[in-house]
């Protein structure tokens, strides 16, 4: 198969990389016809317009007037092969990682899966991957199950195959590194099947020039991941549970999640231990959006998570204040004892914070030792673990 049987394109957006451009480029012409490379020159100031230009008119050129992120040149890439009637369009580095012997992988996967965003997966574990690079991996991998619910081993890939149909109504924001972030779960909130394949991958030190600025980029990731999580708390978390409670019953789906016979007497008496300490712990309005993403990374019982911080629904709020500032009262003599439940308020509160948080704290560590230990010993009198669980 060839990339006219699945009507794409090939987008090359590269920035000084004048190194290895040119070994992209002749790999990918083994695989197209050069009108289905589109080049995006992202301002580059090295000899790129020069290595662009030697070929003339065999591959499409666009141009950036300046440097303007790895991010514009894939939108801008998008715009133009959505406009020459592409219906997908595979994205390559040119920093020479990625072989362009692997496109024939990605047809045969497209081909197989029409309309899927396909992901090539590289093997971080292999000698030569940069640390960082592994690092921001597994910190993006992390954050894109939350906000998907989908798993994927490499989501900082630059070798991909994009779906161009869900993409004209997709409106992205951003223009540098983090827009691969951003595209990515924007079409899996969309239900675009997203497909991890297998590629090869080269880390050469010595012709590898990279343009990520660890500090200034990995902000810009985490304040997109910041409003990501926001989105999917307020809106795609919820739409996805309310969409699994429809196919397949909210009981159903409590008992799946609850009782999980393959799951260790441990997690479960863990996860309504940590759900105690959440549901107490003094950072009121965040206890959720604080636990929620822990209880996914240290793969907790989530029906037993939320069951056991729903201690702090509003009936019982008084009680843990009033609770927290006694317990307080104990560790820290600085502060004001309250004599009784009416002498509780916010005045009294705020003279001496500390009494509060630091009670807050060790309550909420108290009843996760307690939850903890209330679950645990009959699990295990009445429900023997299995072995390996």
């Amino acid at each position: 198969m060839t990339l006219s049987d699945i009507r794409c394109c090939i987008l090359i957006p590269t920035y000084n990389n004048q190194h290895t451009l040119r070994r992209v480029i002749d790999g990918v012409l083994e695989h197209s016809n050069g009108q289905d490379i589109i080049v995006i020159n992202d301002g580059s100031t090295d000899e790129t317009g020069a290595i662009l230009h030697s070929y003339g008119g065999k591959i499409r050129m666009l141009t950036n007037a300046k440097n303007s992120g790895k991010g514009y040149s894939l939108r801008k890439g998008f715009k133009e092969a959505i406009r020459l009637g592409y219906d997908n369009a595979i994205s390559i580095d040119s920093d020479g990682q990625h072989l362009p012997g692997d496109i024939p992988v990605f047809i045969e996967a497209a081909s197989l899966n029409p309309g899927a965003l396909l992901m090539g997966s590289r093997n971080m574990r292999q000698e030569g991957v940069p640390g960082k690079s592994s690092f921001g991996n597994k910190f993006s991998n992390f954050w894109f199950k939350f906000e998907t619910g989908l798993t994927l081993p490499d989501t900082q890939t630059g070798f991909r195959l994009y779906p161009l149909e869900p993409l004209k109504k997709t409106r992205l924001f951003t223009s540098k590194f983090e827009t691969e972030i951003e595209v990515i779960v924007k079409l899996a909130w969309k239900d675009v099947p997203v497909i991890p394949i297998h590629i090869r991958v080269i880390y050469d030190m010595n012709e590898r020039v990279t343009h990520f600025r660890p500090f200034r980029d990995f902000t810009r990731i985490s304040i997109l991941n910041t409003w990501l999580v926001i989105l999917t708390l307020l809106y795609y978390l919820p739409k996805r549970l309310l969409t699994a409670i429809y196919k397949k019953g909210l009981w159903k789906i409590i008992k799946e999640e609850a009782i999980k016979p393959d799951e260790s007497n441990l997690s479960k008496a863990r996860s309504v231990g940590f759900g105690f300490f959440m549901g107490i712990l003094p950072i009121w309005g965040f206890q959720l959006l604080v636990g929620i993403p822990l209880s996914i990374y240290f793969r907790m019982n989530k029906v037993l998570f939320l069951t056991a911080a729903n201690i702090s629904i509003p009936p019982f709020i008084p009680f843990i204040i009033f609770g927290s500032y006694q317990f307080g009262g104990l560790f820290y003599k600085n502060g004001v004892q309250l004599t009784s439940f009416e002498d509780l308020n916010l005045e009294s509160i705020h003279v001496n914070i500390v009494q509060y948080l630091l009670g807050g704290t060790l309550l909420a560590l108290l009843a996760g030792a307690v939850g903890f230990v209330v679950t645990y010993l009959p699990l295990a009198l009445f429900r023997p673990s299995k072995k390996g669980a």
